[in-house]
């Protein structure tokens, strides 16, 4: 075997696209081992070409128009969605945006006064953060002689409350 580069066509939806695959390639035969490095190549291939197909923004536009904002990649996730280091991923093609996010983001290139409904809705919220599918991480105190389910890296487990 030997450390190479080969072209990898991608497909999504009749739509395709070649990339320059690095990997170790066989000598005698197609096959080939590829590192999660080589394969960050083709996942953010794939990314860029299902975003095209989809109609959501690339890597490109989303630094583009964050850029446009004056937000930094942590505060486009805090005010936009997504969390702290979504953005960072947007913009690597390391994660796909959903539509929401790449519509709220082509809303806000379209104007950017829109903003400021976003920052005041942070501000009214105090700040708290929320995780990336909109669900707050914090939950409400339960009462006394409640039981309240909390996720662990365990699994679910049960806390009575005092």
């Amino acid at each position: 075997m030997h450390r190479g580069v080969r072209p990898l066509t991608l497909a999504y939806k009749g739509e395709s696209i070649t990339v320059d695959m690095p990997g170790w390639y066989c000598d005698r035969s197609e096959e080939s081992v590829h590192t999660g490095e080589d394969m960050k190549v083709s996942d953010r291939a794939l990314n860029r070409l299902k975003a095209r197909v989809e109609g959501l923004l690339g890597p490109e536009e989303i630094r583009r128009v964050r850029k446009k904002l004056g937000l930094t990649q942590e505060a486009a996730g805090r005010l936009i969605g997504g969390g702290p280091r979504a953005f960072q991923k947007y913009e690597t093609g390391e994660l796909l945006p959903s539509r929401a996010i790449s519509s709220a983001l082509a809303l806000l290139e379209r104007d950017p006064k829109g903003l400021a409904v976003l920052e005041a809705r942070q501000a009214k919220d105090g700040g708290r953060r929320h995780d990336g599918r909109g669900a707050r991480n914090s939950h409400p105190p339960a009462r006394s002689g409640e039981v309240a389910l909390t996720r662990s890296a365990a699994g679910r487990a049960a806390r009575r409350t005092k």
